[in-house]
């Protein structure tokens, strides 16, 4: 497989195939925002890799380059990396439009200033964005989304075998496009929330303007938390049903990149 002989036969031939294989399985995991997360031990993902590459291995008949540190299998190993890596970016593309919402929500509410580590991505979120983060995630496991996209990543060895052209201009535009989707979801997730902060800011401000006396600031953001919460609490349903329609948008979309 590399040029060089141990001695072992098939047995080291199904090892490089093992490595091949796991070469798109890693990119993909490493790409997405829950399996390739900060919080996840490196141990566990290779360890995990491993085990789809292996079935991988036993349900298809994908094969290493004859050569695998030649040009032509480094460039095949490429291939496989920009493949898993679009995978599991169109599950970051997701998991960000519930991040923009948050940015929103936080802003409109006074509470830009208070910002906490992602474990996720390892840096700073708005404080709603931990909220919605978890609560994606767990309808992310719950409706079983994860486990239609592994299928899908191991269903890209048939569509799409080591060597074959899948880097192509439609699909580049699939994945621009849903960029395009998941900033609208997030600015529709947001809407609903600063739509009410914004009628309690003209309303404070006008108060403000009318009784210069008042604290404008002491009275603008409690007002504001308020009013934020009371509106989170009224459209917790939608925005449930959003989260929800995202988790399976994100593997439609995966599924768009096999066909298309």
């Amino acid at each position: 497989m590399i040029g060089l002989d141990f001695g072992f036969g098939p047995l080291e031939a199904e090892f490089w195939r093992l490595l091949f294989v796991m070469t798109r399985i890693g990119a993909a995991l490493f790409a997405a925002p829950l399996f390739g997360s900060a919080a996840v031990a490196p141990q566990v993902r290779v360890i995990v890799t491993g085990a789809l590459a292996v079935f991988v291995c036993c349900w298809t008949t994908v094969g290493a380059p004859p050569a695998l540190l030649s040009l032509a299998g480094l460039v095949a190993m490429l291939g496989e990396v920009l493949i898993g890596l679009a995978l599991g970016f169109v599950m970051q593309l997701a998991f960000a439009a519930p991040m923009i919402g948050a940015e929103l929500i936080g802003a409109s509410m006074g509470l830009s200033i208070a910002a906490t580590i992602d474990p996720m991505s390892g840096g700073h979120s708005a404080v709603f964005g931990q909220y919605f983060s978890v609560l994606l995630t767990l309808l992310f496991f719950a409706t079983g989304a994860h486990l239609d996209w592994i299928s899908l990543l191991v269903e890209s060895y048939r569509a799409f075998p080591p060597g074959t052209a899948w880097m192509t201009p439609d699909r580049l535009h699939l994945i621009d496009r849903f960029a395009g989707d998941m900033l609208l979801t997030g600015l529709t997730i947001a809407l609903p929330v600063v739509t009410l902060l914004l009628v309690v800011h003209v309303v404070t401000g006008v108060i403000g303007r009318s009784a210069p006396a008042l604290n404008l600031f002491a009275l603008g953001l409690p007002s504001a938390l308020l009013a934020g919460i009371a509106a989170l609490i009224a459209s917790a349903p939608l925005i449930g049903a959003r989260l929800s329609e995202v988790a399976h948008l994100a593997v439609a979309q995966s599924a768009a990149l096999l066909v298309h």
